[in-house]
């Protein structure tokens, strides 16, 4: 299979890497202006990984568009920027593979209703799908294996790629719940912030309740979106926790932790991105959200973490589980 992955960042050129190593024609596209895509191109290596010389890197943006299936891997609220740029490109139907999570702010869009409306309502034999689930490039770069899901409304579509993409490396899934794959992942990187705020608090005690508790109302939120409910405990969120809540490498985690200490954090965490999305959502859809509406006020009103934890705490008392 030809594939073009566009993005360089560390998940980006794991994929590339990844993709490659299963005998697949990949392509990594960067821009001339990248300092990573330039290490990359001087060194041929991330750091973590080296690639092999039949695997090409392009700065080309014309000739990376050409591959049939274009892996996705940047902050998510440049997808849409750069879908038009590539349907400015008139290169045809192709197969788009997201490899990132979020939700766009301004929109409150799930990323794969991004991809139809800049470029499949324009290239109907075009398909979108999703790559999510639990893994960090630290770890698979080990051999350490992994399991993930793949999701899209084109059940072929769907399939080809998980049959193309397995490996011993990762075990993929079929999805069968776009939109609750993909909320499922968003917001489980608002859930990662909180807990680098917890640990910032030496509070990581905590992380219990959040994680239980954060899977619940993310549930009700997908609820309400027309998804499966129980998405919020398979891979796309609950599986992982793992690597969001706990792992040092979780960049949300990290950046939560640095957030309340007041410390710099110049690395790439979406769930400051998609937790005013998600609020607003919330709202619309009148869903109790109270750990996301948290994060949020912490993040953009200025509240203390511990004094958003005592207004959780002083909610009233309910049934663990109800609807």
């Amino acid at each position: 299979m030809k594939i073009t992955v566009i993005g360089c960042g560390r998940w980006g050129s794991f994929v590339a890497w990844y993709l490659n190593s299963i005998g697949h024609d990949v392509t990594l596209y960067g821009r001339e202006t990248s300092e990573k895509f330039n290490r990359i191109l001087s060194s041929r290596s991330n750091g973590m990984l080296d690639f092999d010389k039949n695997m090409r890197l392009t700065s080309d943006f014309a000739a990376a568009c050409e591959s049939p299936v274009i892996v996705i891997s940047v902050n998510s609220q440049n997808l849409r920027e750069l879908i038009r740029s590539i349907a400015d490109m008139k290169v045809g139907p192709k197969v788009f593979v997201l490899c990132m999570k979020g939700i766009e702010a301004d929109t409150k869009m799930r990323l794969s209703q991004i991809v139809e409306e800049e470029y499949i309502k324009n290239e109907p034999d075009s398909r979108v799908a999703v790559w999510l689930g639990p893994g960090h490039v630290q770890d698979l770069s080990q051999g350490i294996p992994s399991c993930m899901v793949i999701d899209s409304d084109d059940d072929f579509v769907k399939k080809t790629l998980v049959d193309e993409f397995s490996s011993k490396l990762i075990r993929f899934y079929y999805g069968g719940d776009l939109v609750g794959n993909e909320i499922g992942a968003a917001t489980k990187n608002i859930i990662g912030i909180a807990a680098g705020m917890l640990d910032a608090i030496n509070m990581s005690a905590l992380k219990g309740a959040l994680t239980t508790r954060g899977a619940y109302e993310v549930s009700r939120l997908i609820h309400a979106l027309g998804g499966n409910p129980i998405s919020a405990y398979g891979l796309c969120h609950f599986g992982d926790y793992a690597a969001t809540v706990f792992s040092k490498h979780s960049q949300n985690r990290r950046f939560g932790e640095a957030f309340v200490r007041g410390e710099k954090y110049d690395k790439l965490a979406e769930g400051y991105f998609t937790v005013k999305p998600v609020v607003e959502l919330a709202y619309e859809l009148d869903v109790q959200m109270p750990i996301c509406q948290a994060v949020y006020d912490v993040l953009y009103n200025d509240m203390l973490v511990t004094n958003a934890i005592e207004s959780l705490f002083a909610r009233d008392i309910k049934s663990e589980i109800y609807t």
